[in-house]
């Protein structure tokens, strides 16, 4: 389990404007501070991933993501958190989301994290974390450390590691105003 010390460094990269690896339910994950432009074309660039695809978040909480969402009906908020699996969520996003993470949508895909590292860091951070898998593209994503540290030594500024197995299948996704499945 990634120590109290490690999470605080981790997040404290996070504000200086860095990226960093984590563990995830589903995969290993690149992160970043949301807002951050930079960092986000930083994560886009080290995966060769193209920017107007647009980036999931994670957090810990839902309101750890209203500043970017446009979700105010307590049923559909209550849908969202009442979840039991790894669920991604496409739900409308405020205006004032940024198109770095939207990928020029008028959506924008969020997921409450179940795994214990995640929840520790977005509470160290209060926010949100930006997701993607961390794989460059056309390799699969990082599964466990020993792919990590293969794929991204050196190039993040830090690394989170967990001793809890990420399953390596990826999250549903679910469109929150239609109710509709889009991945299984």
């Amino acid at each position: 389990m990634a120590s109290e010390f490690a999470i605080r460094f981790s997040a404290h990269c996070i504000r200086q404007g860095g990226v960093i690896a984590y563990p995830t339910e589903t995969v290993y994950g690149l992160g970043c501070d949301p807002l951050g432009a930079r960092a986000v074309a930083a994560i886009n660039e080290l995966k060769g991933r193209d920017a107007s695809k647009g980036l999931i978040l994670l957090a810990s909480r839902l309101a750890q993501l209203d500043a970017l969402i446009d979700v105010p009906d307590p049923v559909d908020r209550a849908i969202i958190v009442g979840e039991q699996q790894p669920t991604s969520w496409i739900v409308p996003a405020k205006i004032t989301a940024p198109r770095w993470i939207t990928g020029d949508r008028d959506t924008i895909a969020i997921r409450i994290s179940t795994h214990p590292v995640v929840i520790r860091l977005c509470d160290q951070l209060g926010h949100a974390l930006v997701s993607t898998s961390a794989n460059p593209a056309g390799k699969p994503p990082a599964l466990n450390a020993l792919q990590l540290h293969r794929y991204f030594h050196g190039q993040v500024d830090a690394m989170l590691i967990s001793n809890h197995n990420c399953s390596g299948r990826p999250s549903r996704i679910r469109d929150l105003k239609s109710k509709q499945l889009l991945r299984e």
